[in-house]
Order: structure tokens, then sequence, then C-alpha cells
């Protein structure tokens, strides 16, 4: 039962996130809320008994994809116009 409301926890944390990804201004806050996203999903995939899938999410989603982001930010501008 309490697992069940964690899962919804979840599940309308992540949605809330994705919209604030979309419609902030601030590149590296969206992209952080995004890794943000990243790594609640693999707590998911967890949950669901896929920790191979959890650990990779972790990993490339969370971890290697957000770098990226944040560094191609540092090169360009911070704000979308």
């Amino acid at each position: 039962m309490i697992l069940e409301y964690f899962m919804i926890f979840l599940l309308v944390l992540m949605l809330i996130l994705a919209v604030y990804v979309v419609e902030t201004k601030d590149l590296l806050a969206a992209v952080i809320a995004s890794g943000f996203i990243s790594l609640v999903a693999s707590i998911v995939y967890l949950y669901l008994q896929a920790p191979d899938v959890a650990m990779t999410e972790a990993a490339i989603g969370a971890g290697l994809t957000t770098l990226i982001f944040i560094i191609a930010i540092r090169k360009t501008e911070r704000y979308e116009k």
C-alpha cells in the first residue's frame, strides 16, 4: 500500500518536472530538472525489478547526458530568447 503511494508520488513528480522543463526559459535549470527526471525514472525501474535498466538510466540518463548538456550550455547562452 505504501509502495503504491510512493510510486504515484514519483510519477506525479516526473510529470511536474517535465512541465517545468518545457516551460522554463533557463536552459541550465531545464537540464538539471531533466536529469532529475532520469533519476526518478531509474528509481521507478528499480521498483519494477529491472536493476540493470535502472543502473543504465542513472549512469547515462542522469549522469552523462546531463553533463554533456551542461558543457554545451556553458559554451552557448544560458537563457532562451
